[in-house]
């Protein structure tokens, strides 16, 4: 196991709604806990200009995803449209979306990844948005100890996914996004004294 890269990795998943969400979680995430934030914002079609807005919220380097990109903690990474992000050896790796048609997947995708390709601890976090993309991955993410929160529905500006997230049966919290904050701080700060 390569040590280097046993740090806690944070999937935020979401789509429609999901910058209220994003702003209100970095907001509250301070910029030195030894973990990785991933937002897997699900676009098909339109640029992603997360990497471009968030930084105003966040001390933390904000990185839109490129191919072998290294996954380094503090830091918060941006999927780019159009692609599928999986990790491998420590890096992320793009791929053309598997399912260009339809609702995406790109949530599920990244988590499953994670799930067979990561060392480190891992948190799902479902936030607004149409749809149900994370649902399923979320019981295999649990499976190898991983801790899944949800957005509290009525905290969401779409309550879709995090409800499908929540019948999915394998949810951990269900939260406010500045209360998902404070769990992740939690589990950081467990993670550090654990080492």
């Amino acid at each position: 196991m390569n040590s280097a890269k046993d740090f806690p990795i944070v999937c935020v998943g979401g789509s429609a709604g999901g910058l209220d969400a994003y702003i209100r979680l970095l907001k509250n995430l301070p910029s030195d806990m030894g973990v990785a934030i991933v937002i897997v914002n699900h676009l098909r079609t339109v640029s992603t200009l997360l990497h471009e807005i968030l930084p105003k919220y966040t001390q933390m380097p904000v990185r839109l995803i490129k191919e072998k990109l290294d996954i380094i903690p503090n830091q918060v990474f941006i999927i780019p449209e159009k692609r599928d992000l999986h990790v491998l050896n420590g890096e992320f790796r793009l791929k053309p979306i598997s399912k260009p048609w339809g609702w995406p997947d790109v949530i599920t995708v990244f988590m499953r990844s994670l799930t067979e390709n990561w060392d480190g601890k891992l948190i799902a976090v479902i936030v607004s948005g149409y749809d149900g993309d994370g649902a399923d991955a979320l019981c295999g993410l649990k499976e190898v100890g991983g801790i899944t929160i949800a957005q509290k529905p009525e905290t969401a500006a779409h309550p879709d996914m995090p409800e499908t997230a929540i019948d999915s049966g394998c949810i951990d919290f269900i939260l406010s996004p500045e209360d998902i904050a404070k769990e992740i701080i939690r589990i950081a700060h467990k993670e550090k004294v654990d080492k």
